[in-house]
Parts: structure tokens; sequence; C-alpha cells
């Protein structure tokens, strides 16, 4: 089973692992890609609580600042710290090292309106024409 097939995916390319109530979420590769050489991030503290769509950091690329919107409403229980110091995780695994923020989650059902994972296949490659 690949690392992404128990994943869903926000059309902004934030990533959501649920397991029970807690939620891990990151950024897509395809994001990573997009963005290229990235040069920050900025992530929420700890109990701060979304709701899904809102922004809940940034990162920033040599070219670009993007905002990263919650796919899903609830509080940060966990951050991933390290990203601060070393960000090329994001590169070389976005979806297991490379997380961002762990979330209690307010609305359980919201995950099921994000995309799974042939369905953000095929979005992004709507995305990059």
């Amino acid at each position: 089973m690949s690392q992404t097939a128990n994943l869903r995916f926000a059309e902004s390319h934030e990533w959501v692992r649920c397991e029970g109530n807690k939620a891990t979420i990151g950024i897509s590769a395809f994001a990573v890609k997009e963005l290229t050489d990235l040069t920050y991030v900025e992530l929420p503290a700890v109990g701060k609580s979304f709701k899904a769509k809102q922004i809940f950091g940034v990162v920033e690329s040599v070219k670009a600042a993007s905002d990263l919107y919650a796919p899903v409403s609830g509080t940060v229980t966990k951050v991933n710290s390290g990203l601060e110091s070393d960000l090329s995780v994001l590169s070389t695994d976005p979806y297991g090292k490379g997380w961002m923020i762990e979330v209690e989650l307010a609305s359980p059902g919201e995950v099921d309106q994000l995309l799974d994972e042939p369905a953000y296949v095929k979005f992004c490659a709507s995305e990059s024409h």
C-alpha cells in the first residue's frame, strides 16, 4: 500500500491522515515541488483552533510565500518543530517525517468532503496546464 493511499487531500494541497479523532496534516509532494527551494515555515502553537479552510500557517520558498489552509476543523495538539531547522524533509518525506501539525478533530465528518488520492492526482494534473 502506498504512503498516500489512506490520505485525504484539500484542493489547496494539504493532506490529512486520520486515526480516530486525531488528524495529522501536512502539504503534498505536488505542493512542495511547485514551491521549490523552501526557505521557511511558520506553524501554529499547540492549543490553537481552526475551522476548515482557515489559514493555519505559512510556507515560504525562494519564489513565493504560500498560506497553509486547515483541511479540517480542530485544535492543534502537536507541532513538528523539527521543520523549523530542516525543511528538506518536506521534499524527501512529505507524508511521513514532513508532517506539520496534529489536531484533535472538531468535526470528523469533514474528512469525507476531501479528495481521495485518485481524485487529487487528477486535480493536480488539471492544475499543471
